[in-house]
């Protein structure tokens, strides 16, 4: 599985690139961790046939003042069939509503237009832009920051109760 483009200008954060053996013991690791926090990384899956498409987590938190960071990553034969954005959803009302957070980040490359407009359509607002802050593939990127209120996803959530 392919979660990220060949020229790994997709998605938010950068990783060191690692061995499939690496990959293996680290999902072993993952998979008998406790969560002692609200940080924690969930598979995407299809109902269907329960194959993995992605991941969608929280990797940062600032519990006292109500916030904290998403992630969600897609593989590239997987996308645009709306996994991304179901499985942010389900992240945010958990979040929301059974976490009482206030407030949900995203930091998102400002090429990557697909991740802008997923977070645009579940009620993020743009709050700010940080210039040339990334460097890689031999130039500087800008990341968007982009963030939702509780009742600002609540007013756009259509779905009702998790």
């Amino acid at each position: 599985m392919r979660f990220s483009d060949d020229d790994g200008l997709r998605g938010s954060r950068l990783d060191l690139p690692r061995s499939a053996e690496s990959y293996r013991a680290w999902a072993k690791e993952q998979a008998v961790a406790t969560c002692d926090d609200d940080r924690f990384l969930l598979a995407v899956e299809t109902t269907a046939r329960g194959e993995l498409v992605g991941t969608v987590g929280s990797h940062r938190t600032g519990p006292r003042s109500g916030w904290f960071e998403f992630d969600v990553m897609i593989g590239a034969d997987h996308r645009r069939k709306g996994y991304g954005a179901e499985a942010v959803g389900l992240l945010l009302r958990f979040m929301f509503a059974e976490r009482r957070y206030h407030k949900c980040l995203g930091a998102i490359f400002a090429h990557n237009e697909a991740s802008l407009a997923l977070t645009r359509g579940l009620g993020f607002t743009e709050e700010g832009r940080l210039r040339e802050h990334v460097f890689f593939a031999g130039r500087h990127h800008d990341l968007v920051m982009m963030g939702v209120l509780a009742n600002e996803f609540d007013q756009r959530d259509t779905r009702g109760e998790p």
